[in-house]
């Protein structure tokens, strides 16, 4: 048995070692069933708990799990013997009893749980000291190709047993990026985004890396840890796009046919196809082995390509990979006939053009594929109507489809059109199309004037632009209606100004002589015009215009009298608002067209700041001006003829002023309603605006602001919150109950010298209901006070009511004493109360 002393000197390692031994606490008391929290690892000999022995129990008795670890003295007192190991066993179920002398069980048993807390006491170890793995070349990024895993006997359920993968070490690492990652919980191991892409086995076949594993949630410097070797192979990925695929159009083979495949590195993937183009008709499909068919005949001319995706995902539907792009084309077969330009083609050819000359390019069309042996076309002429003056007039090359004159020129006399048909073939179809030849003249005639000289033509400078003055006529005898046969008319001479045109009626070639500007008798009084007659065509060789396609007339352009012209609709002034008055402030110009003196005048002058030199056309100042009043100020000028009609014309000046620092701060309103309660509980303030009526702040303007009076600081204070607006703050609350006029000096700090303005700010002390002032009317001199006026008004209504009384007792009386004595009674008794 161990001594008492000796028990007392171990150390309690439970869950709460707070009390002394032998004490009658919270580590000891009576047998009841207990739970106590152990850490493994601890000393021996530590005692967990006293039971209280009652008579006429003598001593205890200890069963269950003990693994010779638990023992229990005769006093009740519980302990360990050695240390506990949770890996051993986590949880050890003990059962005590009391027995008397005889041994016989006085008490109990009682259930007692020993839980065994884990400390880290075990560091991780991996499975295996060197993993194999491999992965596929462009594999997608994050998706787990193999795993490492650890073990650690600690309690995982806390941090010594959660564990921490990282990789220390990837040789080779290529520009020091990592190709490889771990989920550092699962040991999970993935290509990173850079690895998906860069990784090829011709480069690298095999990457080592060093996985380490960390306890304690990799958190704790003082963790344990191991380390391991990982050997992956790169292999070549054979999820690879296949060869454009060339596809036959209008196939008759049975649908659908396999056009090639696809394979994803693994077995167990799950093929699809994506539309790319979003095609109301998508003709193809592909199975789960990854064959690619097209379901039903194709046809090039309607879509010579397609382009879509293969897309391989696991079982949960992520893809696998990126998917891989297919191209099919569309081969082209013959099964298009050539197609005519038009119903028919037209082409013109001049008469006597010489043999050989083209005379134009005939284009057939084919919808079959383009530099093709299928859409190559032959062209041959196989009828000419008519056959005059011979057959065979015309020519076509075969291949390019060039017509050229064969045999002879032609004339128009003969006949003006032929009709021709050309056969158009490629090597299974072939087409008739028609071709109309027009023989057209050739301009080997010159337009003639009907007469030479047109004459004069006097008109007033004054006629309106688009006026038509003149009609000229010339005729040509080509081919009517052709470019042979129509004429233009150009002026050459006398009109370097371009006030005239001239233009020509497509029907009779007539020519309209049109003023085309204004008019100007004092520049060009007298004109001499040329006209000259030729035609859009050129002339064939050998034949040229001469004086038959010229004529003449002369213009003459009478005067009329016309107002003066201001050099500008609107003529500007600026000036500061501060000049002297005869300041010049502008100046306007204007001329009469027939070169008579101008006088000038203003009109709309309407504050008479402004008088105008009548001869100069100069603006002065007549009077103070006032940018305040107005910053541009507007009048009409008037430039009048001396002589003649006295005609005049109407400009504009508008004058800008500028400021001048002439208006010192005010306050922007009349502040009628600022108070404060009375009595003040607190110092406050009230906000108030100043205004300048000067505009000269790019910014606004900036006030400065201070008490008008300095025997008012020790009641008042001034504080600027910003350019406009100060706060007025009472210093203390001992104010008087009436109104306070307060000066408050408002500086603008303006140039060249800032104005100051002393403005009364009046503010009331006031009692207050609901926050709403209530004065007191001031009782004026020779009224009477409050007293006297409730002296006054009882009186008067004590006089009222005996005059009142006395009527009613008087009616009384004429209808008896009785009647009056009780009318009396009744009367006076609510008087008196």
């Amino acid at each position: 048995m161990m001594p008492r002393a000796h028990l007392c000197s171990l150390s309690l390692l439970i869950l709460y070692l707070t009390t002394g031994c032998g004490q009658e606490s919270r580590f000891s008391g009576p047998l009841k069933p207990m739970t106590f929290s152990i850490f493994e690892g601890q000393e021996s000999s530590q005692i967990i708990f006293q039971f209280k022995v009652n008579p006429p129990a003598v001593n205890f008795e200890l069963t269950g799990e003990t693994d010779n670890i638990f023992k229990i003295e005769p006093n009740g007192l519980l302990y360990l013997t050695k240390a506990l190991d949770r890996e051993t066993r986590s949880i050890h179920n003990l059962q005590v009893a009391t027995v008397d002398a005889n041994g016989a069980i006085v008490e109990g048993p009682v259930p007692i749980t020993i839980e065994v807390k884990d400390i880290n006491d075990n560091r991780p170890t991996f499975l295996q000291s060197k993993y194999e793995g491999s992965v596929r070349q462009n594999s997608r990024p994050g998706k787990p190709f193999m795993y490492v895993n650890a073990t650690d006997l600690d309690d995982p359920a806390t941090p010594n047993g959660q564990l921490f993968y990282e990789i220390v070490i990837q040789m080779p690492k290529i520009n020091n990026v990592m190709y490889f990652q771990i989920n550092d919980k699962t040991g999970a191991i993935s290509l990173t985004r850079e690895g998906a892409l860069e990784l090829d086995p011709i480069k690298n076949p095999s990457y080592n890396l060093v996985v380490s594993v960390k306890d304690m949630g990799g958190q704790n410097e003082n963790s344990f840890s191991d380390t391991t070797s990982v050997n992956i192979m790169v292999t070549e990925n054979i999820w690879k796009a296949p060869a454009p695929v060339e596809i036959v159009e209008n196939s008759t083979a049975p649908h659908p046919i396999k056009v090639t495949q696809v394979r994803w590195n693994d077995l167990g993937a799950h093929y699809s196809l994506v539309d790319k183009e979003k095609l109301p008709r998508f003709p193809f499909s592909i199975d789960q082995e990854g064959d690619i068919y097209v379901t039903q005949p194709l046809d090039r001319e309607e879509k010579d390509s397609y382009n879509f995706y293969a897309v391989a995902r696991d079982e949960q539907g992520q893809p696998l990979a990126r998917p891989l792009e297919i191209h099919v084309k569309v081969k082209d077969i013959n099964d298009n006939p050539p197609t005519c330009p038009s119903a028919v083609t037209v082409f013109e050819v001049q008469e006597k053009e010489p043999l050989g000359n083209i005379i134009g390019n005939f284009t057939a069309y084919d919808n079959d594929e383009e530099n093709n042996v299928h859409s190559m076309l032959f062209y041959r002429i196989v009828e000419q109507t008519p056959h005059i003056p011979e057959d065979g007039l015309f020519l076509v090359e075969a291949h390019t489809g060039k017509f050229q004159l064969a045999k002879r020129s032609l004339r128009k006399q003969d006949t003006s059109q032929y009709n021709l048909t050309v056969e158009v073939h490629d090597n299974a179809f072939q087409t008739l199309c028609a071709v109309q030849i027009n023989v057209i003249d050739i301009n080997d005639q010159i337009p003639i004037f009907e007469k030479s000289d047109y004459g004069n033509l006097t008109i007033p400078e004054d006629t309106n632009v688009g006026s038509t003055i003149l009609t000229i006529q010339a005729t040509d005898n080509d081919e009517p209606l052709t470019g042979s046969a129509k004429i233009l008319y150009r002026i050459i001479e006398g009109d370097s100004k371009g006030r005239l045109g001239v233009d020509t009626d497509p029907h009779t070639n007539a020519g309209y002589v049109i003023v085309k500007r204004p008019l100007d008798f004092e520049t060009a009084a007298v004109s001499n015009i040329v006209f000259k007659a030729e035609n859009p065509e050129p002339l064939v060789s050998g034949v040229a215009y001469n004086a038959s396609s010229f004529a003449k007339f002369k213009l003459i352009v009478t005067d009329v009298n016309e107002a003066p012209v201001f050099s500008q609709h609107v003529f500007q002034g600026k000036v500061s608002e501060a000049v002297t008055i005869g300041t010049k402030v502008g100046n306007v110009t204007a001329k009469d067209p027939e070169g008579l003196d101008i006088r000038y005048s203003l009109r709309g002058d309407r504050r008479g700041w402004l008088k105008i030199d009548p001869v100069t056309g100069e603006i002065f100042s007549a009077a103070p001006l006032d940018r305040e009043a107005e910053s541009v100020y507007q009048v009409q000028v008037v430039a009048t003829e001396v002589g003649g009609s006295s005609l005049n014309a109407v400009s504009h000046f508008h004058l800008t002023l500028m400021d001048v620092n002439d208006s010192p701060p005010r306050l922007v309103k009349e502040y009628t309603g600022l108070f404060f309660c009375y009595p003040l509980s607190a110092p406050g303030s009230l906000i108030f605006e100043a205004t300048d009526d000067d505009w000269q702040f790019p910014r606004g303007p900036q006030f400065t602001f201070s008490l008008g009076s300095e025997s008012l600081q020790k009641d008042w204070e001034v504080s600027k919150i910003n350019g406009t607006h100060a706060s007025l703050s009472t210093k203390h609350t001992n104010f008087e109950e009436r109104v306070y006029e307060v000066p408050i000096r408002i500086n603008d700090g303006g140039r060249p010298s800032p104005l100051e303005g002393i403005v009364s700010l009046p503010v009331t002390v006031c009692k207050c209901v609901e926050e709403r002032c209530f004065q007191p009317v001031s009782r004026q001199p020779g009224m009477p006070t409050v007293g006297m006026a409730v002296g006054i008004l009882l009186t008067t209504f004590l006089v009222i009511g005996i005059i009142l009384a006395a009527v009613f007792i008087r009616i009384k009386k004429d209808k008896g004493k009785d009647n009056v004595q009780s009318t009396q009674t009744s009367e006076v008794e609510p008087l008196r109360s």
